[in-house]
């Protein structure tokens, strides 16, 4: 796989290190793949502080995608560059069809740990050209998810997926990830994804900059919220509250929810 492909074992290591410790969400099938894979990671993209920050990441995806799905009955799901994430077996289908995308030597690698079935599907494909949508037989309502791809698709690209998304669907719910200008410039000598061979990445200051016609910016939303934070315990918690949830991580990461009425 390429080094952006290879990102996708930075969170998969993170999610399968809190599972084991009993912290933010239990993730049995992040734990197989990380203890199959192997993969070699180092510095700071093994830090726990890292893997805490991912699992709560996931969390406060996971969260919103059971909300939106318990309010928009029958809607597909889709996970937009899910890599080895098993959301899927997390959250629960609940009666929606759900599609899992991601390059094709990713989703080659997804096919040897998770089966395909009548409502859950793993296209391969590029989001930054989205021709993958004709397979998406379902055009109603969408509850799409981008956790950790909108960093690796340039301000064109981005714009040109969200208007395939709202070309297809009549309706959606959206919940992105973003770096700032800040941590985009700094990402080239200080990030975790550096420890892949990734030093290009793009930010998103402006969340209206997105906005198109009836495709519509809703919220910023709280990356780490005190939930979780404070499952953490002593030193713990305070070295991770100034790492990944003060004022300059604010800076860094912002998480923004967007709406198709």
């Amino acid at each position: 796989m390429n080094a952006v492909n290879k990102t996708l074992y930075i969170p998969l290591y993170g999610k399968s290190y809190v599972s084991k410790k009993g912290l933010f969400l239990q993730d049995k099938k992040a734990e197989e793949i990380w203890a199959a894979e192997g993969f070699p990671l180092k510095g700071k993209s093994r830090s726990k502080w890292l893997a805490y920050y991912m699992g709560i990441r996931s969390s406060v995806f996971d969260d919103w995608t059971r909300a939106q799905m318990a309010h928009n009955p029958g809607a597909v799901v889709l996970h937009i560059g899910c890599g080895m994430d098993s959301r899927v077996l997390r959250v629960g289908q609940k009666g929606h069809k759900w599609y899992d995308l991601d390059f094709p030597a990713v989703i080659q690698e997804r096919k040897r740990y998770f089966a395909e079935s009548d409502d859950y599907r793993m296209l391969a494909g590029n989001a930054a050209e989205p021709t993958w949508l004709e397979r998406i037989p379902e055009n109603e309502c969408a509850i799409i998810v981008m956790e950790g791809i909108s960093m690796y698709l340039s301000p064109a690209q981005l714009h040109t997926l969200i208007g395939g998304l709202c070309g297809h669907f009549k309706h959606i719910a959206l919940l992105m990830d973003c770096y700032s200008a800040l941590a985009a410039s700094m990402s080239k000598y200080k990030n975790p994804i550096n420890d892949v061979g990734v030093t290009t990445v793009y930010s998103m200051d402006d969340p209206l900059s997105l906005q198109k016609q009836d495709f519509t910016f809703v919220c910023a939303r709280d990356m780490t919220p005190p939930a979780y934070i404070d499952a953490l315990q002593g030193i713990e918690k305070h070295i991770f509250c100034k790492l990944y949830a003060g004022g300059f991580a604010k800076k860094l990461y912002r998480l923004y929810e967007y709406k198709k009425a």
